[in-house]
């Protein structure tokens, strides 16, 4: 019999009651909850929605800040044999939470005191909804509103005159019965609820542990949001598979409170472990540069020699210190003992490894950490597959790859034909296993057009090696086409530019078979004015002259990839744009353009910014000198 998620938990308590396996932080240290009391109150939750009157199958979202309350709060929901609906609480109760709680069918709301306010500006478009559950107490309750310790008392009270009633439904729970409906970020449309069943999990879990070695000492601090599947995977539940322990980043007031509790709770808990998306690495290492260059210049020629040394030496990783480069070697142990072990302590000083999923990350980026001791490791993966498809981890990498193939899973590689293609040729990853969600839900369309004769198709275009590792290099569905039917990935240009630029934070290439390429840009306007100030510092930022002058410098940063640049014959010339919109703000979460993983929402740019698109195939449009981009620097 495959294993459900309850499973999982049962027989780590058998294993590991007297571990800790949550760790949470509310005033001013970390506490332990062990598994067996991890168990305990799941069962009382569990007991209390069943007092409430939830059924089977039953759908309940949960929407709250990462803590302890939150995996309790979905252990219990699929202890009643009910179906989670977590929800991030990046979304906005206009549009975003409506849809996603009456698409879902949700009866029922776990929320927390932070996050109250959202849903009682809905409650009334929201027949559905039977009780809302508050994770925090309140001086007031609304009607329908009740505070999750009566709940949790409703249900000891059952269990004393039916202590079987949480029994009874663990047992009726089927391995291939719904756990989440998790919510894709509606890039070109509106949301799809993707199934994942107790199986899709576990069978996830299985394969994520043949990539990492977990035991039961490690740690991790979530620092991602615990309503995406990754957090649920490669965070809680495999390493409540193994006896564990997982820590939640301490909730400010704020998100920007939370966001600086991050580096604290990481002193303070001190990971082995630790999950990340490129937006928060590159911050990381941002930090870690500034406090070098804030001890001198001495100290930051030091670092930079030390880290240019451990770049030659380390390679890829899998071929580090070959030949002549183990010479090195002293040296490198040095650099390490007197700089990057310093480093490092800025992490609690226990930390392996980081897992960097989300999005493609840089080679640089991951140069950087192996040279500093805590590798950043690729992994790749989507929600549809519950999501790991592969990683680089400590037994296996490969710098710049996007890892190693979880096992068991089936992975070809076609190509828009759907003919099978030999390694290193490019095409589209499809993959069949375990992991592959049981669906859309209530989008029959969109689950027959995703998952073919048991195969899921990515949408993600990638290649594999001869050593079994896979490359992920862009989206194949959102590929750019020239006029002669040429096609071609834009986000590795886009992370370049960007990447090579001081003065250039954001880039969406355009091309749908027009006469040439073009960008959508967004200036970073701090740096264009420090730039402006150098250059002529008469000049107010307020002039005409000083924003030409900016526009130019933008237009010298695209031509260094061009004939005569300094990264000349990286791209295709005929892939580089011709044309350039200025964009005077940031794509981002607030207006809808990056989702909670920090990708940039490419269908939704283009939509929003189709007038700027348009004008760009126009006469005259290829200088940047244009109104319109004067306006965007105001």
């Amino acid at each position: 019999m495959k294993p459900t998620i309850i499973d999982l938990l049962n027989s780590s308590v058998e294993r590991f009651a007297q571990n800790p396996f949550l760790w949470e932080k509310t005033t001013t240290e970390f506490v332990p909850t062990t598994y067996l009391e991890t168990q305990q109150q799941a069962q009382h939750l569990a007991a209390g929605l069943i007092q409430l009157g939830i059924e089977m199958y039953d759908k309940v979202a949960l929407l709250s800040e990462g803590r302890n309350a939150w995996i309790i709060g979905e252990l219990g929901i699929l202890h009643a044999g009910a179906v989670n609906v977590p929800l991030s609480i990046k979304l906005e109760e206009s549009n975003d939470l409506i849809f996603r709680l009456i698409h879902s069918e949700t009866k029922y709301i776990f929320v927390s005191g932070g996050q109250l306010k959202k849903i009682r500006a809905i409650i009334k478009s929201l027949p559905l909804i039977k009780k809302v559950i508050i994770l925090d107490d309140q001086t007031e309750y609304e009607e329908l509103e009740i505070p999750i310790s009566k709940l949790i008392a409703d249900g000891k009270q059952l269990l004393k005159t039916q202590p079987e009633a949480v029994q009874r439904r663990v047992e009726a729970i089927k391995p291939d019965d719904l756990a989440n409906i998790t919510y894709t970020s509606g890039t070109t449309a509106d949301p799809k609820g993707i199934m994942l069943t107790h199986r899709n999990y576990t069978a996830n879990v299985e394969q994520a542990l043949t990539l990492m070695d977990i035991s039961t000492s490690t740690r991790t601090l979530l620092i991602l949001p615990l309503d995406h599947c990754f957090a649920h995977v490669a965070g809680f539940y495999s390493f409540m598979a193994l006896g564990a322990s997982v820590g939640t980043v301490q909730s400010g007031k704020t998100g920007m409170e939370t966001l600086k509790n991050i580096p604290i709770n990481i002193k303070e808990l001190k990971p082995n472990i630790l999950l990340s998306v490129p937006a928060l690495a590159k911050s990381f290492k941002k930090n870690i540069e500034a406090n070098i260059r804030a001890q001198g210049d001495m100290v930051n020629r030091l670092f930079n020699f030390a880290l240019n040394l451990s770049y030659s030496y380390n390679k890829e990783g899998y071929n580090k210190g070959k030949g002549l480069q183990i010479l090195k070697k002293p040296l490198i142990v040095l650099f390490d003992r007197i700089l990057f072990k310093k480093v490092r302590e800025a992490f609690g000083g226990n930390l392996d490894f980081f897992i960097g999923g989300g999005a493609l990350l840089d080679i640089d980026l991951q140069r950087f950490y192996y040279a500093i001791g805590i590798p950043m490791f690729q992994g790749y993966g989507l929600s549809e597959a519950t999501p790991i498809i592969s990683s680089n981890g400590l037994k296996h990498h490969k710098l710049g790859s996007s890892g190693y193939l979880v096992k068991p899973l089936e992975l070809k590689i076609y190509d828009s034909e759907g003919k099978q293609l030999p390694n290193y040729e490019k095409g589209e990853i499809v993959i069949k296993g375990e992991n592959v969600m049981a669906g859309y839900f209530k989008n029959e369309k969109a689950t027959a057009e995703t998952i073919k004769d048991g195969w899921l198709h990515t949408g993600d275009m990638g290649y594999m090696d001869n050593d079994g590792f896979l490359y992920v290099v862009g989206r194949f569905k959102s590929l750019l086409i020239s006029s002669d039917g040429e096609k071609y990935s834009p986000e590795g240009i886009e992370e370049s530019i960007a990447d090579n630029s001081r003065y250039i934070d954001q880039v969406v290439l355009y091309n749908n078979q027009n006469p040439y390429t073009t960008a959508l840009i967004v200036p970073n306007k701090e740096a264009l004015k420090r730039y402006v100030k150098e250059k002529k510092p008469q000049l107010s930022w307020d002039s005409n002259e000083a924003k030409e002058l900016a526009l130019n410098k933008l237009q010298k940063e695209i031509n260094e990839y061009k004939k005569g640049g300094r990264l000349e014959g990286l791209f295709p010339e005929r892939w580089l744009p011709s044309a350039v919109a200025v964009i005077g703000e940031p794509f981002s979460e607030q207006n809808g353009l990056v989702n909670s993983t920090m990708k940039i929402m490419r269908g939704k740019v283009e939509e929003r910014y189709a007038a700027r698109i348009e004008g760009l195939y126009s006469t005259g449009a290829k200088s940047i000198q244009t109104p319109e981009n004067l306006e965007a620097l105001k």
